[in-house]
């Protein structure tokens, strides 16, 4: 599980980031809301733990802009702002959990994986959608604007990562990372070939493209609309 940190007092990050990693967790940091915007937009994560109060951005505009573009990964905002008004801020912005600092690493790590084990069943749920292409990873078909795609279990397993993630640019390495697992080769351009297949299969004969290139980054599945 990948969680971004985003959190700007050095002492706090590096007291959090050592207890989750020791739990087995990996744990990138970001010290503003900058970066960690550019990042937590860039990326895909398991899980974003998100301070409030930063330099360049605040949390809370860091969150409005992952859900602005329809991420829904999981966020845990922390504060030392622990009013109900606060709170109901944080959640009104989209916000899955909140703590109030100072706190004891056992509470959060009982947030955290809560959090992780939410998101862990949505993952298992059987049927993907977006826009008018649906996934069902039970019965292993899909479908688009009510055409059947037939779709190789390579081309099947990328289109179910970029689902999982709609929204989300994700990297060669992290599609061929969770794809092709320890048979992936580096140096070649195997990532890039099936999502031209993929895009062949899904996004040709219709007005609507779905699967889109962020050149310098990667790929990603989202509306034109």
């Amino acid at each position: 599980m990948k969680i971004l940190l985003v959190e700007d007092e050095p002492k706090v990050s590096a007291f959090i980031r050592r207890g989750l990693e020791e739990e087995g967790l990996e744990v990138e940091v970001a010290y503003d809301g900058r970066f960690g915007r550019q990042l937590a937009l860039g990326h895909a994560y398991d899980l974003i733990i998100l301070d409030v109060i930063l330099p360049h951005f605040s949390g809370l505009e860091v969150l409005a802009a992952l859900r602005a573009h329809d991420q829904q990964t999981p966020v845990l905002l922390l504060t030392a702002l622990g009013t109900t008004q606060d709170k109901l801020l944080g959640f009104g912005g989209g916000a899955d959990d909140y703590l109030v600092k100072p706190f004891d690493f056992p509470e959060l790590l009982a947030r955290v994986r809560a959090l992780l084990r939410r998101r862990g069943q949505q993952a298992k749920s059987a049927v993907l959608t977006f826009d008018d292409l649906t996934l069902d990873t039970a019965a292993k078909t899909v479908v688009r604007a009510g055409q059947p795609i037939k779709l190789t279990a390579r081309e099947f397993g990328l289109l179910e990562l970029l689902l999982r993630h709609a929204g989300r640019v994700l990297s060669r390495a992290e599609l061929a990372a969770d794809v092709w697992e320890d048979s992936f080769d580096a140096g070649s351009n195997v990532v890039d070939v099936y999502v031209n297949y993929l895009r062949n299969k899904v996004d040709k004969g219709f007005s609507q493209k779905l699967i889109h290139t962020v050149v310098g980054m990667g790929y990603v599945l989202r509306s034109e609309k």
